[in-house]
């Protein structure tokens, strides 16, 4: 298991977060969702879906613990990604999420990252993936116990 970016969004990335942090489309944002351990298939498998309802339709699973939901960013959101001139670099920042209380269940393995070109009226199949995130801690997947979890990308989502 490692991070990967999906094959469908590959060199997409700048572009699809310029979209959501300029509201263009209106209403396009990244949504943020985890995965669970139980059915995950392997990373190789995964990048080649192009849209999240294909990925959840195999035997991918979609965590269901208490105080999980689904996180949206919008251009509210977002800061303007930065390019560095120096080392020929693209950082795109995002903000710190924290889950409050997650209750025990599901175990947590990998957060993806999602565009979606339109929030009000869009389906999962609408939803294109773009990044994965390994969910670790000591080395292993993540296991709820009611306490807050947090995700930070403190060097950015990506550097391109």
């Amino acid at each position: 298991m490692s991070d990967f970016g999906f094959d469908v969004a590959r060199g997409r990335e700048v572009e699809f977060y310029g979209r959501v942090d300029g509201n263009d489309p209106a209403n396009s944002a990244f949504i943020i969702l985890v995965l669970a351990l139980v059915g995950l298939e392997a990373d190789d498998t995964l990048r080649t879906y192009a849209d999240l309802a294909s990925l959840l339709a195999a035997s991918n699973n979609e965590v269901t613990n208490t105080g999980y939901a689904r996180i949206t960013l919008t251009d509210a959101s977002l800061a303007a990604y930065t390019v560095d001139y120096t080392a020929h670099t693209i950082t795109l920042p995002l903000p710190t999420q924290v889950y409050a209380a997650v209750g025990v269940g599901d175990t947590w393995s990998k957060a993806l990252i999602c565009y979606d070109s339109d929030t009000t009226s869009g389906t999962d199949a609408n939803i294109i993936p773009v990044t994965a995130q390994d969910i670790r801690v000591n080395s292993a997947p993540l296991v709820p116990n009611g306490g807050a979890i947090t995700f930070s990308w403190p060097s950015g989502l990506l550097v391109a």
